[in-house]
């Protein structure tokens, strides 16, 4: 489940630079292939308060990179659902969870999550660890710290969590489209190791 953020600190054209790196990162050479070679099937959510969270594309399979190309220009063409909203990062964890259920076959289920803040509203990520825990989901992280600088840390503290999980920092949203890339990598690889090569993984 990619996870985008586009609570009230995020503006419009940042809000372009998440959704144009996204996609073009999902058509990056090497993100491409890992994406197929892992037969991963991909959804994207955009969120921001409590209540305000919705999966804008659901469950798609990567089988060629024809699949993967048809993702990506969705992603860039969403428009935003939300703005001018608070952070309820827990509440985004929450209803990736419930969307996991759609793909029980996945071996590996994975969010991840941007975001450029601290939750603020609704349920702390904390606690929706637990219910993370008992469905093996794990939790990743781009944390882009142009307003709240060392804001990574409470990402490793608060929100991330699963084997292996981890957080990278973009320290501005201009950093954004590198590190997305090499984030997506690091958890396609990844799984391209974990996997048998006929099972599938779901972000």
């Amino acid at each position: 489940m990619l996870a985008v953020d586009v609570s009230g600190s995020v503006d419009m054209p940042e809000y372009r630079v998440q959704m144009d790196g996204l996609a073009a990162a999902l058509m990056d050479r090497s993100v491409s292939s890992a994406l197929v070679s892992s037969k991963a099937k991909l959804a994207l959510m955009q969120w921001t308060g409590s209540g305000r969270q919705a999966v804008v594309i659901e469950w798609s399979e990567m089988t060629t990179p024809a699949d993967v190309a048809v993702f990506a220009g969705q992603v860039g063409a969403a428009p935003r659902v939300w703005r001018n909203f608070s952070t309820a990062i827990g509440e985004a964890m929450a209803l990736s969870l419930a969307h996991f259920a759609a793909v029980p076959e996945c071996e590996r289920h994975v969010i991840d999550i941007s975001g450029d803040g601290e939750s603020n509203e609704g349920r702390p990520p904390s606690e929706i660890w637990e219910a993370l825990e008992a469905a093996n989901v794990t939790v990743n992280a781009l944390v882009i710290e142009q307003s709240v600088p060392g804001l990574t840390a409470y990402f490793e503290t608060d929100v991330i969590m699963g084997p292996g999980a981890f957080a990278m920092t973009a320290n501005s949203f201009e950093e954004y489209p590198a590190q997305i890339v090499r984030k997506l990598y690091r958890e396609l690889t990844k799984a391209v190791v974990l996997l048998e090569p006929l099972q599938r993984s779901s972000h």
